[in-house]
């Protein structure tokens, strides 16, 4: 009798750590994140963020609306100041304002942030250069960049040693 209530035991405690096992990292409440991407521009950063909601929510979504699925992506994104741009069940765009520090003439420099869940694909880019991670949930070492600012020279400037062009 001993042995069958051991047996018992052990396969009740096998079947409640299989599920802690096997949690996503990933993963947060009803929210799966596939791929995240920030493009820097200037001072503000635009956030684009994949992901996949449980079947069983959808429904929920329709009749409720989306609050909860925002403020469950804030959390996960751990910026105070983000604002939403749009929101669908399968992604979500956001603008964070300040996000990078300027130190003037167009010089900028995005400093480390962490995520409260790990981020299976996360991709920053500046105007000079895109940096990629797998599974991370830090942005490490910050990343300097110069803003893209095109600037029209003026009919009256002649660059030395080009030829001039005349209108066909």
């Amino acid at each position: 009798m001993r042995a069958y209530a051991f047996a018992l035991m052990i396969f009740l405690v096998i079947g409640l750590a299989v599920p802690v096992l096997a949690a996503n990292e990933e993963r947060y409440s009803y929210i799966t994140i596939q791929d995240v991407g920030i493009r820097l521009d200037n001072e503000s950063a635009v956030i684009h963020v994949n992901y996949k909601v449980d079947e069983g929510t959808r429904f929920i979504f329709f009749l409720l609306g989306k609050q909860d699925l925002k403020n469950k992506l804030m959390k996960i994104l751990n910026y105070d100041d983000a604002r939403i741009t749009r929101i669908d069940l399968s992604s979500a765009d956001f603008t964070v304002e300040n996000a990078a520090l300027s130190y003037g003439d167009g010089i900028f420099w995005y400093p480390t942030h962490e995520f409260n869940i790990a981020i299976p694909l996360l991709s920053v880019s500046s105007p000079q250069a895109t940096r990629n991670f797998t599974m991370t949930r830090v942005f490490p070492s910050g990343m300097g960049y110069f803003a893209m600012e095109t600037r029209a020279i003026p009919n009256e400037i002649k660059i030395a040693g080009t030829p001039e062009r005349r209108p066909r």
